[in-house]
This record gives C-alpha cells, sequence and structure tokens, in this order.
C-alpha cells in the first residue's frame, strides 16, 4: 500500500510541478504574473467549490467552529506561495527552483513529523533521514548552483 501511495504522490509532485511552470510561463506572456495567477485562483476557486459540492454537508458549516481560526491562512498561504513561484521560475528556473522548494518542504516534514506537529504521525528524525536531507541539500544546491 506504501509503494502505490509512493507513486500518487510522485504523479502529484509532477502535475505540481507542470502546474507551477504553467503559472510562471502564463504569468510571464502576459508580463504580470500577480494578475495571470489571480485569474488562475479564480478559476481554481470555482474549480474547488464544485468539487467540494460533491461532498455537501449542511453539518459542515456548523462544525467550523471547531476549526482553529489560524488554520484558515492555509488559504492565504497556499495562494501566495503559488504567487511567489510565478514570480520566481522565470528568474531562477523551474529546476533549481523546485529541488530548493522540494528541500525546504521535506526538512520541515520531517520536523512535523517528529513532533506529531499539525496531526502528523509521530516519527522520528533517525540519523539515516538526516543523512538523505542532508544529500538532498547538496543534489539542490548542484541543480540550483551549476551550470
Amino acid at each position: 500500500m506504501k509503494a502505490a501511495f509512493f507513486l500518487l504522490t510522485l504523479g502529484l509532485g509532477v502535475i505540481l510541478a507542470v502546474h507551477l511552470a504553467m503559472n510562471g510561463r502564463a504569468g510571464a506572456a502576459v508580463q504580470n504574473p500577480q494578475m495571470a495567477n489571480a485569474l488562475f485562483w479564480c478559476i481554481g476557486a470555482v474549480t474547488a467549490i464544485l468539487v467540494g459540492f460533491t461532498a455537501w454537508e449542511p453539518e459542515f458549516f456548523g462544525r467550523l467552529q471547531d476549526v482553529n481560526p489560524w488554520l484558515f491562512t492555509a488559504g492565504m498561504m497556499g495562494a501566495l506561495l503559488v504567487f511567489a513561484i510565478a514570480a520566481l521560475i522565470p528568474r531562477v528556473g523551474a529546476g533549481g527552483l523546485f529541488m530548493s522548494l522540494l528541500a525546504g518542504q521535506v526538512i520541515t516534514a520531517m520536523i512535523l513529523s517528529h513532533y506529531g506537529w499539525l496531526g502528523s504521525p509521530v516519527q522520528p528524525i533517525t540519523m539515516m533521514k538526516a543523512f538523505g536531507v542532508v544529500l538532498m541539500l547538496g543534489g539542490a544546491a548542484m541543480v540550483t548552483f551549476t551550470d
């Protein structure tokens, strides 16, 4: 089962990279990544609403009071993340940007998992995992800083 999730996640990584590169390209083409991405987010919002309605539950809105309000900043974080990436890809290139982005994600995810923060199952950082991160950082630096 873990292998299937690994492959699915790998595929999602492909989609994410293509999606963000498309955002960057469209923003560069219209010479305004902010406006291009604002349009993409509107399209994404409509899509999210349509997908959300496929699981409609009237009780959902009542349960929102159980969510810590700061968790809703994730939507803002996602939007700002995509805007920043779209602006950076034409400047630094997709390869270096995604390697650095991925390294930051892995390091943060390992810390979240180590402490069980944000509902993550506790998975201690081991020497092998730390070594993997060091290798990843080296790879990110090689992709980013070498021609």
